[in-house]
């Protein structure tokens, strides 16, 4: 990222990304929402339990101010393999996922989402800025920024504590 673009970059609010279908989402729409950002993945050991956990909390906290956004990507161990329709197929089906599933990304390396640039910036992980595996997680406030990082072993439950406290009813 160039100085001039961190510059005018100063918010999850400030990009444009792609949904399932190609259509270009303007994520200045979740301007006064809290967004769990995930990279997920069809065929991990991770899925089920992250679906699972993320629909759930989906569901009692979407009419309070919190969005999921879903970014698919393919870059471990090529364990999101098919389209974007078969993975929202999947995601909505198998899951009743019901938040909003992004075009397939890469999160590292040359062609990394500028979305997902921007998130690794603002939080490093323990590891440094790559993202490690499927799953990674990314809190945001109500402003765009981003408050905190989860590895992608944490439970989506278990920072529901995280985010009742940005929504306010903690």
């Amino acid at each position: 990222m160039s100085s001039t673009a961190s510059q005018t970059v100063q918010s999850v609010h400030d990009f444009t990304v792609k949904d399932a279908r190609g259509e270009d989402v303007d994520l200045s729409i979740y301007k006064g929402k809290v967004l769990l950002i995930v990279n997920v993945a069809s065929q991990c050991g991770l899925t089920n339990s992250n679906y699972t956990e993320m629909s759930q909390l989906y569901e009692k906290y979407k009419d309070k101010g919190l969005e999921i956004l879903a970014f698919p990507c393919n870059q471990f161990a090529g364990q999101e393999p098919g389209s974007n329709e078969e993975i929202v197929e999947f995601a909505c089906t198998r899951f009743k996922a019901e938040y909003p599933i992004f075009d397939k990304v890469d999160v590292n390396g040359q062609n990394a989402a500028p979305i997902y640039k921007f998130l690794k910036s603002s939080k490093g992980g323990l590891f440094g800025d790559s993202i490690k595996w499927n799953f990674s997680k990314f809190l945001v406030d109500k402003e765009g920024r981003v408050v905190d990082r989860y590895a992608p072993t944490t439970s989506p439950l278990s920072i529901e504590k995280d985010f009742k406290k940005l929504l306010g009813t903690s």
